[in-house]
């Protein structure tokens, strides 16, 4: 089911609030224009849906794990771009940085819609990885500490217990943090809970997750 366009970009429903995650995680915002990657297309459609039109550039990239920058990966990339003045209304109203200024962001007017910004946080800028232990790693990787701790106060803010480890630098120069193992299940139900329902989701990133925790469970 794909969700329905929002009269208001910037006012607050769980369509808007899946939206922005992703644009702070994962987007680049100018004046009139605002760029964002999709981790796969079925993804990049349901942003471009609730932009209301948007143009979708599929490329494939090459690009160093966060921890390790002698190891890459090849993937495929979509980049979802929009157009008018939203970009830079949202810049203002919710404090995203705009070419070399720095972001503040400021995600209070859409604190009812919690569960979606964090999914869109999640998905575009989180990474799920099964360990070796048997449990399943989250962690959220940005080259803007700022975002980092406004995502460790989400986390704090949401309904499950989701406590985190200190916000560190990575080998390419960003910063990252995980939660505890402990709370990698109770999150990610939470976090992808309902979202079958209204479609928003990256259909690869919530099946990783999901397989993974199943997996957990099964060990």
């Amino acid at each position: 089911m794909s969700p329905d366009t929002p009269s208001d970009l910037l006012t607050c429903h769980p369509e808007t609030a899946y939206f922005w995650g992703h644009v702070a995680g994962g987007g680049d915002v100018g004046t009139d224009e605002l760029t964002v990657r999709a981790p796969d297309e079925g993804c990049a459609e349901r942003l471009v849906a609730v932009a209301g039109g948007g143009d979708v550039d599929r490329r494939r990239t090459e690009r160093p794990y966060a921890h390790d920058t002698s190891i890459t990966r090849v993937e495929d990339e979509y980049r979802v771009t929009v157009t008018g003045d939203v970009a830079g209304r949202a810049s203002a109203a919710f404090g995203l940085p705009m070419g070399d200024e720095r972001g503040g962001y400021r995600f209070d007017a859409l604190a009812d819609a919690d569960r979606q910004l964090l999914r869109g946080l999640l998905e575009s800028c989180g990474t799920v990885c099964f360990k070796s232990s048997g449990t399943v790693g989250i962690s959220f990787v940005h080259d803007d500490r700022t975002l980092l701790e406004t995502v460790v106060g989400l986390l704090g803010d949401c309904p499950v217990d989701a406590p985190t480890g200190e916000i560190d630098e990575t080998s390419s120069g960003g910063y990252w943090f995980g939660l505890d193992d402990e709370a990698a299940g109770p999150f990610g139900r939470w976090v992808y809970d309902g979202s079958e329902g209204t479609g928003l989701y990256a259909p690869t990133r919530r099946r990783k997750l999901l397989r993974s925790l199943e997996r957990a469970e099964s060990e």
